[in-house]
């Protein structure tokens, strides 16, 4: 039995470059969201998400659970983290491809040294779930700062 299972679900309506679809969260933290090819594949979003930020979103926010706990568990509690994943989504070998989540993470944590700030930083990239489940298939990057 696993120890949470999260729902999200897509009605997607005609072709592919005219077609639009509607993203639902079984948990309504968010109102339902547009999706289309060209929120996807052009630079413009026009205020709709792709697959890619919803991905960015899942990193960014379970990197700063996963960095948050291994400063704690340190003895260093963050007193706060801003982190940002920008998911790149390109073409592979003729196929379109999430090729990389590149992380930032900017920290005001009292008490710790940069090099222990890194440590824990290093250690939250390769750990996190997300980081782990997309690990191998898609390539990470990380920027961490400590921030006075």
């Amino acid at each position: 039995m696993s120890m949470a299972d999260r729902t999200a679900s897509t009605v997607w309506e005609g072709n592919l470059p005219k077609g639009k679809g509607t993203i639902s969260l079984k948990s309504e933290a968010t109102e339902d969201l547009e999706v289309t090819w060209a929120s996807r594949s052009e630079k413009r979003s026009e205020g709709k998400t792709s697959p890619e930020e919803l991905i960015a979103a899942a990193h960014s926010s379970c990197y700063s659970m996963a960095l948050s706990n291994a400063l704690s568990e340190g003895g260093h509690e963050p007193e706060r983290l801003e982190v940002s994943s920008t998911v790149s989504f390109d073409m592979v070998d003729g196929a379109p491809t999430v090729t990389e989540s590149k992380l930032t993470v900017r920290g005001k944590v009292p008490g710790i040294d940069e090099d222990d700030f890194l440590a824990a930083a290093r250690d939250a990239e390769q750990n996190c779930p997300v980081s782990r489940a997309i690990k191998g298939n898609v390539e990470i990057s990380l920027d961490a700062k400590l921030e006075d």
